[in-house]
């Protein structure tokens, strides 16, 4: 039976070290984009797309966090995952939320996600491409060469189907993950205890032929630095002028 997929995880634990001095009083999730918290920006869309519960990892200032989420209103409705006691990474920090989570896919969203929609949803895109038969995962990917702010060398080649593949450190790969995706609970099967990257759990799906790209519509932004918050805002307003 195919479940429909309204949770998601929002994973705001992390330490923002690369956007200080802005995260010295506030966790990054918090830090203002056009005067509304970054987790603000990501919460709102989730709901966009259809997503109805949001679970939300703390740690660092959890508490400041948590305040702020629990002035929220608005769908989605939110549950704290709390990691005050350790950090736990990408994969861990989702790993120990899976009670949680329930028994069906979730989305897995970075709290510092931002980008333009295209047409329509891209949360709703991706709900409606992911495929628990063949997939563990299904990433939403950006052409890294029209991404604002980001000069790394990509994360993915993608095939026709969507099939992804890391053929190699230092080579150049077209596609960049932006931060958000869908997991099956399975793709946590067998994950090791404590800390651990996401990464761990991709290279085993895509050894298992499991992994899965859907490219994003719109205009992703890399937004990692105090700089390139200013940088998305004169995008976004450059982009809401034509």
């Amino acid at each position: 039976m195919t479940h429909p997929v309204t949770t998601a995880m929002v994973l705001a634990a992390g330490f923002g070290k690369r956007m200080r001095p802005l995260t010295d009083a506030m966790p990054k999730p918090l830090v203002p984009l056009k005067g509304k918290p970054l987790i603000d920006h990501v919460l709102d869309r989730l709901a966009a797309g259809g997503i109805t519960r949001a679970v939300v990892n703390v740690h660092y200032l959890g508490d400041m966090l948590e305040t702020h989420l629990a002035s929220r209103t608005r769908r989605p409705s939110i549950v704290i995952s709390d990691e005050r006691d350790a950090i736990l990474d990408t994969g861990g920090g989702v790993a120990r939320a899976l009670p949680l989570l329930g028994d069906g896919p979730f989305v897995i969203h970075n709290s510092d996600s931002v980008w333009i929609e295209g047409v329509s949803s891209n949360i709703a895109r991706l709900i409606a491409e992911f495929d628990p038969d063949r997939m563990d995962s299904l990433m939403l990917l950006a052409l890294g060469a029209t991404s604002m702010g980001y000069d790394g060398h990509g994360d993915f080649s993608m095939s026709p189907d969507g099939l992804l593949a890391r053929p190699g450190e230092r080579r150049e790969q077209p596609f960049v993950f932006t931060g958000v995706s869908i997991a099956h609970p399975r793709l946590f099967a067998g994950a090791p205890e404590g800390p651990f990257s996401l990464n761990l759990l991709w290279d085993r799906a895509i050894a298992r032929g499991r992994l899965f790209g859907l490219r994003l519509d719109g205009s992703w932004m890399h937004v990692g630095t105090p700089q390139s918050v200013q940088d998305a805002e004169q995008w976004i307003d450059r982009s809401a002028a034509v």
